[in-house]
């Protein structure tokens, strides 16, 4: 028989007074959305790319020097991205510049970049 003081009682909540704010959140497209996100990001190669452009666009050609990679393959990694608008693109004569398409991108990669590395 289990005692009164060691029983923890398990965590409810009556009301429906939130379920309309977590709809949105939980919604099946918004979840499918995020996991295609989650999942692109999931890949070292294209978060070392994203990480050159966190703080400043560049072009194809830079982003290959300094990933010391072929042009094919980084070329691959941002049309992967431009996909699912974690990245956009400007061209300028004959460059394309990339740059990082939005802030909840830039506040996604630092944090689970912070996280890693707290671990």
């Amino acid at each position: 028989m289990k005692h009164p003081e060691n029983h923890t009682p398990e965590p409810s909540c009556e009301t429906d007074d939130h379920q309309g704010q977590l709809g949105n959140l939980l919604s099946e497209e918004a979840c499918q959305q995020a996991a295609t996100i989650f999942s692109v990001l999931g890949d070292p190669n294209r978060l070392r790319l994203l990480g050159l452009l966190v703080k400043q666009e560049l072009c194809v050609t830079e982003i290959a020097d300094a990933l010391n990679d072929n042009l094919p393959a980084v070329s691959q990694r941002l049309k992967v991205l431009r996909s699912e608008r974690i990245v956009s693109y400007r061209r300028q004569g004959k460059h394309v510049f990339y740059r990082l398409d939005d802030d909840h991108i830039v506040q996604l990669l630092q944090n689970g970049l912070a996280h890693a590395e707290h671990h």
